[in-house]
């Protein structure tokens, strides 16, 4: 577990620079991109639409699969924290709790995780 003390407040839902920056310069050309091949049709303008289209989908899923990556990591540390805190007979519900069950659990306590599994 990290060093500092988790809590829903200081876990962002919003990276500014990734939300408010980056998706507007992908995604906006692209929309113009589209409307210059609906309304004046070239190859060349059909190319570059498609290649910005391949770009915000490649900003899309790099984003997606880090967001995967860190829920798997997220569940094996709590996996490991309830094996170590939970006495036996709630360790064997260890597998039955949900990823988003466990990525809200690591926001309890040490000593109310028992009572919420």
């Amino acid at each position: 577990m990290s060093q500092s003390d988790q809590n829903f407040k200081n876990h962002a839902k919003v990276v500014p620079a990734y939300h408010y920056w980056m998706t507007p310069m992908l995604v906006l050309p692209s929309l113009y991109l589209g409307y210059r091949v609906v309304v004046d049709f070239s190859f060349a303008d059909l190319v570059t639409f498609i290649f910005s289209v391949g770009v915000v989908l490649a900003a899309f899923f790099a984003r997606w699969f880090a967001l995967g990556v860190q829920d798997r990591v997220i569940r094996l540390e709590e996996q490991l924290r309830m094996e170590k805190l939970l006495p036996e007979e709630l360790k064997q519900r260890i597998p039955e709790v949900t990823t988003e069950q466990m990525i809200a659990l690591r926001f309890a306590s040490d000593e109310e995780l028992p009572g919420l599994v």
